[in-house]
């Protein structure tokens, strides 16, 4: 999935142990012209005791995926370009009327200007298919999504001030039949800026200021709002074994619409790397903030989210890897719902060769919430395969 330059927020997934293996591979690239060319396959079985993510009528299959990725590289001096191509074919076992494919297709561009001064470039296209908590129970939710960005950084690495601005645009379109999901199309504009001030050699300060505007397709939707956000923080990179980020700020959120109730919210975002060895990391994030809702049975206005999750990477030799993950969620609606959700995965890398990889693992959810009918528990054992040339 593509980077993107919307709110720079830190990602807390908790993933299927063994989905990291595509990196551990060293892929080797064909020379076409002045590109070069990198494929990668990954296959993988993977058994899902509840696939729809339900509290009832839960439904149970074999899952295999089969997700091949091409990448096309240029790079002139410091300037990089990139254009990747993959599909996600999954195919159901027990329900075969939930097959399916997602692709995404990204251009990235990185050009440094001078010492000073460097672009970021992205332009995405995603088409996706989801299994899991549909809008209609048993109707898999189809939508895809374009987006254009860039930051644009300004300052040398050594210097005492750097800046960033950024800029992103996403439309969101439902491709389901009978309206489906059309409340939730909406086109996103995001701008950012962030000023860094250099503490020490390694330490950064920062400043940053975010705007996000929600402009909602459906005529009748009372959903469109813009979003403020202030954050202070500070960065630093390998000191004392440990680099990362840590943020916290407030945020303020206003509906176009009278008929909804303003919001505001501190929040936070924090991503910290641990090393006490040079082959062990261990990696924390945490973040609260608001998430938008939906025009649905729910209504809900916003969704105010807090995540924290803590991963554990152990290399025990060159060639076998572990991973051990957990993460927690808590998630409250302008319904006076709430979810907690606690997520554990563990899992096994194994280097075949310098280009495959194997890595088995399990990945267990738990949804508590006071709607009975969100409650819900899942697991999921997976075998998977990388390979490159």
């Amino acid at each position: 999935m593509r980077k993107t330059f919307t709110l720079n927020t830190l990602a807390a997934a908790v993933m299927l142990a063994g989905s990291g293996s595509a990196l551990a591979i060293d892929a080797a690239s064909m020379k076409l012209g002045a590109m070069n060319f990198t494929p990668t396959l990954e296959l993988s079985e993977r058994y899902d005791d509840n696939f729809r993510e339900t509290g009832g009528n839960e439904e149970s299959s074999w899952i295999t995926t089969i997700k091949p990725t091409f990448e096309l590289a240029a790079q002139d001096r410091l300037n990089i370009y990139k254009l990747t191509y993959s599909f996600n074919s999954e195919i159901f076992h027990s329900s075969q009327d939930d097959n399916n494919t997602d692709h995404h297709l990204d251009a990235d561009a990185h050009m440094e200007f001078s010492a000073r001064s460097r672009l970021d470039l992205n332009v995405g296209y995603d088409k996706m298919e989801d299994v899991a908590d549909t809008e209609v129970e048993g109707t898999n939710d189809k939508y895809h999504t374009y987006n254009i960005g860039g930051v644009y950084g300004y300052g040398a690495e050594s210097a005492t001030m750097q800046f960033e601005l950024g800029a992103n645009q996403e439309w969101k379109r439902y491709d389901n039949k009978g309206g489906i999901n059309a409340d939730m199309e909406r086109d996103t504009l995001s701008l950012g800026a962030t000023a860094y001030y250099r503490l020490a050699p390694k330490t950064r300060a920062l400043a940053e200021i975010r705007y996000n505007d929600y402009d909602y397709k459906l005529a009748s939707s009372t959903l469109n709002s813009d979003a403020m956000a202030y954050l202070l923080g500070v960065t630093w990179d390998a000191t004392a074994k440990t680099s990362g980020t840590a943020k916290v700020g407030y945020e303020k959120k206003d509906f176009d619409s009278a008929a909804r109730e303003d919001a505001d919210n501190s929040m936070w975002e924090v991503g910290v790397t641990w090393k006490p060895r040079s082959y062990s990391a261990f990696t924390l994030n945490t973040r609260r903030g608001l998430d938008e809702g939906s025009d649905g049975a729910d209504g809900e206005d916003y969704i105010e989210t807090t995540r924290t999750s803590l991963n554990w990477n152990h290399e025990w030799s060159s060639y076998l890897s572990s991973d051990v993950n957990y993460a927690f969620t808590d998630e409250q609606y302008e319904t006076d719902r709430e979810d907690e959700t606690s997520e554990f995965a563990i899992g096994l890398n194994y280097d075949l060769r310098r280009w495959a990889t194997v890595g088995v693992g399990y990945k267990y959810k738990d949804v508590d919430s006071n709607v009975a009918s969100e409650r819900y528990d899942n697991n999921v054992y997976q075998v998977k395969l990388t390979m490159g040339l």
